[in-house]
């Protein structure tokens, strides 16, 4: 990567994936192949992307928060289980093959589809959010999970938090948003960590690739609250059938 052209291309791909991952989720699809394409091997790829996703949400948690979205303390509680699972997960080698796996992950995303658009009609009971009991516990021990699958891998986690969180939770999907960012923010710190122990990062895409994100992040952050739960469902549900489509054929 030394040309100004690969330079602004990369910063480019990283403003486009930073807003998907802000909205919905699956802009490391776009990211990775990119990483890829300019020479990284797929490990060294994996490892790159987790500095334009920490980037990412450390600015895009600001971005929600200078709305008056607060998630605390409840983003923290379920943030450090991820963190934990997350150890794991960017240590651990699935014995399952590639094609089986991303199989498994798309039917994952169409069951997300079909939640999305044929989730009951809420009452005013059903609205109110569930962050706290047996709902907090349940939440803590399913980030786990899910914090095991993003320090191993991390496309398409944000498909797997938003279901959790407004199924489990009860949070709308802006509030879930700028949880999720928060979440994945704490774990990334343990993925980063162990892919740079590792060697396996390339600093100087990495930081490039983070401009990006970072600025797609936070301009998302503050329309997607602008805009409310409408916009943000529409866009989730097309990322979602884009990614299982691209999951199942490719």
């Amino acid at each position: 990567m030394d040309s100004v052209l690969e330079i602004i291309g990369l910063i480019f791909i990283g403003f486009i994936a930073g807003g998907i991952n802000t909205i919905a989720g699956g802009g490391s699809l776009l990211t990775l192949p990119i990483l890829i394409f300019l020479g990284l091997p797929p490990n060294i790829a994996n490892g790159t992307n987790r500095i334009a996703i920490l980037f990412q949400n450390v600015f895009t948690t600001a971005g929600f928060k200078s709305k008056g979205i607060i998630t605390f303390p409840f983003s923290i509680y379920i943030g450090i289980s991820a963190l934990i699972g997350s150890l794991i997960g960017a240590q651990i080698a699935v014995d399952i093959k590639g094609d089986t796996f991303n199989k498994i992950l798309a039917i994952i995303m169409v069951v997300i589809v079909f939640y999305m658009v044929f989730k009951p009609k809420t009452t005013i009971e059903g609205t109110l959010e569930k962050t706290t009991g047996k709902q907090l516990w349940l939440s803590i021990v399913l980030f786990f999970f899910v914090g095991i699958y993003g320090g191993f891998i991390q496309a398409g986690v944000g498909f797997i938090i938003l279901l959790v969180l407004s199924s489990v939770n009860n949070l709308s999907l802006v509030k879930s948003n700028a949880v999720k960012v928060i979440v994945v923010l704490i774990y990334t710190f343990s993925a980063v960590a162990i892919f740079a122990y590792n060697g396996a990062i390339n600093w100087k895409m990495g930081l490039v690739l983070a401009i990006g994100n970072s600025v797609g992040g936070w301009f998302a952050s503050r329309w997607s609250v602008n805009k409310g739960d409408g916009l943000v469902r529409k866009f989730l549900i097309v990322m979602v059938i884009i990614m299982a489509i691209k999951l199942w054929f490719f």
